[in-house]
C-alpha cells in the first residue's frame, strides 16, 4: 500500500479520497505501462512487416536467379576441401565433389593430420571413381596450426598446392552436399569483374527427424534469408565460396587470415574493403543432412554468435537488440493474454497483436521454404516434412538467439572441431586446448595477424 505522502500524478493521497485515489493512481499505472506495451508492440510489427516484405524479395530473387542465363565461364578452378572428423554423410557429400558437372578442375582435401579419419573416405571414393572421368585429387596435410584457427591454417596450406594453371578458387565444407551444376553456377558470375566473390549457403535438413534438429534448421534459416540481390550486404559463407585467383592474391586474403578463425568473415571484410560486390547463387544453396541433440544445437549457435560478436559487432547488437524487443513483445503478450483470461479480463486486442506478429512470422517463414525448395528440388519431400517446425518453430529461434547473444556478451572462447579457442580480437586467436592432441603447447599461445606469439 502506498504511504498517504506519496504522489500519484502529482497530487498526494490525502489530496484524494483514499480508496479511490489508490484505484485511479493504480490504474493510471496500468495504463501507462500497457501503453509502453504497446509502443514496443508497434516496433515488433514494423519489423515483422520488414521481415515479411524480406522473404517476398528472396523469394522473388531465386526464382529469377534460378531462370537467368549464365555466361558460359568455367576456367580451371581448384577446389579446396578442409576435412576434420567424420561428419554426418560424409561420403555421400564427398561423391557429390567428385561429380561435378564441370570440365577442368583439382580437389585438393587438407587435414591437420594423415591419421585424420575423413581421409580414408576421400581415398575410397577416389577409388571408387577411378575408372570415371574425375578430376585431379590430392591431399594436403597441413600440421598442426600455429598462427590461425586450424581451418583457416589448413586453408592457407591448401591454397599453396593449388596448380599453377588455376584461375578460380573455390572453397566447400565437407557437410554440404552441392548439387552435380553447383560448381559452375557458383564461378559463372565471376565473369563480371565487378564480382569478387561468389557464395551460397547451408540449409539444415533433418535425418531422422527430433526438435532439436528441426530447431536448428530454423534458425539457421533466417540467415540464409539475409542473403539476396544486394552485393554490398552479402556475405561469404566459407562451405561455397568462390573467388578469382587473381582477387584473392592482389587482396591478400591468405595473410589476411593470418591470426584468425573465421575464414568467411575475413574474407567478407576483405572484398568490403576493396569494396567488391559478393554475388549470392541460389543454386548453390547447399543442403546439410545432420541430426544433432539440443546441447549441440546450444553449442553450435552460440558459437556461431560468439564468432559474429568478435568480427561483426554491430551484426551482434542488432541480433540482441531485435530479439530482445521480440521476447519481451511476443511471449509477454501470451503471457499477458494468460494472466487476464484468468481474471476475466478482455483479452482481444491484445490476443489479436499476438496473433497478428506469429502470422507475418509464419508467412515469412512459408516463403522462404518456398523459395529454398526451388534449388533444393531433389531434397523436396523432406522439406516438406520440415514445413510444420518451420511454421510452428520460429518463435522459440528468438529465444535462442536472445541466449546465443547473451552468451557472446560474457565470453568469447568456443570449441570448434575438438578445438578450443579464445577469440581475442578479430586478429588475435588463442589456441588452448586440443581434443586430439591435448594443450596446444604448455601455456596457451596468443596468436595475431603478424604470426608471432604475444604473452595472454
Amino acid at each position: 500500500m502506498r504511504r498517504p505522502t506519496e504522489k500519484c500524478y502529482g497530487r498526494t493521497l490525502l489530496e484524494l479520497d483514499q480508496p479511490s485515489g489508490v484505484r485511479l493512481c493504480y490504474a493510471g499505472a496500468v495504463v501507462f505501462r500497457m501503453l509502453i506495451f504497446y509502443l514496443l508492440a508497434a516496433l515488433v510489427l514494423l519489423q515483422s512487416g520488414l521481415s515479411l516484405r524480406g522473404g517476398v524479395r528472396y523469394l522473388a530473387y531465386v526464382r529469377r536467379e534460378m531462370n537467368a542465363k549464365r555466361p558460359f565461364f568455367m576456367p580451371f578452378a581448384s577446389v579446396i576441401v578442409p576435412c576434420r572428423g567424420l561428419d554426418q554423410g560424409l561420403r555421400v557429400n564427398v561423391e557429390a565433389l567428385f561429380a561435378q558437372h564441370y570440365p577442368t578442375y583439382e580437389l585438393i582435401f587438407v587435414a591437420d593430420g594423415a591419421d585424420d579419419p575423413a581421409l580414408a573416405i576421400v581415398e575410397t571414393v577416389r577409388r571408387d571413381f577411378a575408372e570415371a572421368s574425375i578430376p585431379r585429387v590430392r591431399v594436403v596435410i597441413a600440421g598442426q596450426a600455429h598462427d590461425s584457427g586450424q581451418k583457416v591454417h589448413n586453408l592457407r596450406a591448401a591454397v599453396r598446392e593449388i596448380d599453377p594453371a588455376s584461375e578460380v578458387l573455390v572453397f566447400v565444407d565437407t557437410d554440404a552436399r552441392p548439387r552435380a551444376d553447383w560448381l559452375r553456377s557458383l564461378v559463372a558470375p565471376l565473369a563480371d569483374e565487378n564480382v569478387g566473390a561468389t557464395t551460397g549457403y547451408r540449409w539444415f535438413i533433418s535425418i531422422t527427424g527430433g526438435f532439436a534438429s528441426h530447431l536448428r534448421s530454423v534458425w539457421n534459416a533466417s540467415i540464409a534469408s539475409a542473403l539476396g540481390a544486394n552485393g554490398a550486404s552479402n556475405f561469404c559463407w566459407g562451405g561455397s565460396t568462390a573467388v578469382m585467383r587473381a582477387t584473392f592474391e592482389r587482396l591478400d586474403v591468405a595473410g589476411q587470415w593470418r591470426g584468425t578463425v573465421s575464414d568467411d568473415f575475413t574474407l567478407t571484410r576483405t572484398l568490403q574493403r576493396a569494396k567488391l560486390a559478393i554475388y549470392f547463387v541460389p543454386n548453390c544453396l547447399t543442403a546439410t543432412y545432420e541430426d544433432c541433440t539440443f546441447a549441440q544445437l546450444v553449442e553450435f549457435s552460440t558459437r556461431q554468435m560468439k564468432i559474429t560478436r568478435v568480427y561483426a559487432p554491430h551484426l551482434w547488437k542488432i541480433v540482441l537488440v531485435s530479439n530482445l524487443l521480440f521476447v519481451l513483445v511476443f511471449f509477454g503478450g501470451v503471457a499477458l493474454v494468460a494472466a487476464r483470461a484468468t481474471l476475466g479480463l478482455s483479452v482481444e486486442m491484445l490476443l489479436a497483436l499476438v496473433l497478428w506478429i506469429y502470422t507475418l512470422g509464419m508467412w515469412k517463414a512459408y516463403l522462404r521454404l518456398r523459395a529454398v525448395a526451388l534449388p533444393l528440388a531433389s531434397a523436396r519431400a523432406s522439406l516438406n516434412r520440415s514445413l510444420l517446425p518451420h511454421l510452428f518453430l520460429w518463435p522459440l529461434t528468438a529465444v535462442l538467439y536472445l541466449y546465443n547473444a547473451v552468451a557472446a556478451g560474457f565470453s568469447r572462447r568456443i570449441t570448434w572441431r575438438g578445438i578450443t579457442y579464445e577469440l581475442k580480437s578479430p586478429n588475435e586467436t588463442m589456441i588452448v586446448s586440443d581434443a586430439a592432441g591435448g594443450d596446444s603447447s604448455g601455456p596457451a599461445v596468443e596468436l595475431n595477424s603478424h604470426g608471432r606469439a604475444a604473452q595472454p
